[in-house]
């Protein structure tokens, strides 16, 4: 399955238009399907749904080689049935091929307003394969999930610095809405901008303290990084639950050491090449490359295993001693630190399998405050939540009924 996202005609789209046809050419019509999403604006002056850009969207498409298969007429009103075989008949399209696509309340409801459509017939017969209903009883208890949670609501604050960009960290975002999926809550994500704490501001600490959960995602660069320092704080003295993805536990290890060493003169190389303790430090692989400037392929990438800890938050969420997560950093924690952190009340629950890397550290005298160097956000799905973003959240069910 390969998406080609964008408007037909845009310049950037166009190789991929031609790879697509190149694919069909090879591969033949019987293996192929193409599928056409398109948008039927709304006139409010006329109160009616026009086609004409479906039409000349597919002719377009029809100039570079490619035909649809099936259209996905979307819309934020209902499609009357002649609209439907209007767009049939002017795409030279089945009938039965050109499916509604209404804006609903769930983005998870789309595969059953498909399947009401019978987009799997539509499949089945395009490939000359039998009919199969799909079983479609985990996603029909999503819905019902998600519906009856309305009443039950998680306030998480998502402290960063590109706040104001709305998609900046969206893959957190939806793995968050899935765990309180599984809890049977709704989630409520607050967007706290780590430079206003940093600046004191009382509306964003205001809202920060009304969190139930403070989750610090990943990011890169000095900006703001003290505000999300401050937020670790908060959330280490107040007990508040807390989660930090990459730099986020690099942050709180930053702000546990300060607490520990009881020196602010604690930080990341990444942020201050010359601090005096350098808990998060550069891997020792890359420090030649950095000092040349040299930015390319520093960041350890992909998966890589990870061993937990027996009675830690990480042992208990994932419910065994071995996993593997995505990474995406060039920054470690530092193990001249670790006894003395390690004594002073952090765990080491996750490490590589030498023991030589820090994958995930908790707050030994905390409810829940745990960190970890890779990205869980990126295993997580709408029926499997990650099991920390899941533990996360019911730790801050907690916390809200405190």
């Amino acid at each position: 399955m390969v998406e080609i996202g964008g408007t037909v005609g845009d310049i950037e789209g166009e190789p991929y238009l031609e790879a697509a046809r190149q694919f069909h050419h090879e591969m033949g019509d019987e293996r192929v399907m193409f599928v056409h999403l398109t948008l039927l604006p709304w006139l409010a002056a006329s109160h009616e749904l026009k086609t004409k850009p479906t039409q000349m969207s597919v002719k377009e498409l029809e100039k570079r080689g490619i035909h649809p298969d099936m259209i996905l007429a979307r819309s934020d009103y209902d499609i009357p049935k002649d609209l439907l075989n209007k767009i049939a008949m002017f795409c030279d399209i089945d009938e039965r091929a050109v499916v509604p696509a209404p804006t609903i309340s769930s983005i998870y409801e789309c595969p059953l307003n498909f399947a009401k459509a019978k987009v799997s017939e539509i499949i089945f017969r395009k490939f000359n394969l039998p009919n199969k209903k799909p079983n479609l009883r985990q996603w029909q208890n999503l819905v019902k999930k998600i519906k009856s949670a309305n009443g039950r609501q998680v306030v998480i604050a998502k402290v960063g610095k590109y706040t104001a960009h709305g998609d900046a960290y969206i893959s957190v975002d939806e793995a968050l809405k899935s765990a309180g999926f599984a809890n049977n809550v709704s989630i409520k994500i607050i967007a706290i901008d780590s430079e206003k704490l940093e600046a004191h501001d009382k509306k964003e600490w205001s809202l920060l303290k009304k969190a139930n959960g403070i989750l610090v995602p990943g990011g890169f660069g000095q900006r703001g990084i003290e505000g999300k320092i401050m937020a670790a704080k908060y959330a280490r003295e107040s007990k508040v639950p807390y989660f930090g993805l990459c730099l986020g536990m690099q942050i709180m290890t930053i702000e546990y050491a300060r607490y520990i060493l009881k020196t602010k003169e604690v930080n990341s190389e990444e942020f201050d090449a010359a601090v005096k303790n350098p808990v998060i430090h550069i891997m020792a692989e890359q420090k030649d490359k950095i000092k040349n400037s040299d930015y390319g392929a520093t960041m350890r990438l992909g998966a890589y295993p990870c061993q937990l800890k027996q009675g830690t938050l990480a042992r208990k969420a994932y419910g065994q001693g071995s996993i593997s997560e995505r990474h995406r950093h060039r920054y470690e924690f530092n193990n001249n630190y670790r006894t003395v952190l390690e004594d002073g009340g952090l765990i080491v629950s996750g490490s590589s399998p030498n023991n030589k890397l820090v994958e995930i550290v908790e707050v030994k005298a905390h409810p829940w405050m745990l960190g970890v160097q890779f990205h869980p956000e990126f295993k997580s799905r709408p029926l499997k939540p990650h099991p920390l973003f899941r533990d996360f959240i019911r730790a801050a069910i907690k916390r809200g009924k405190k």
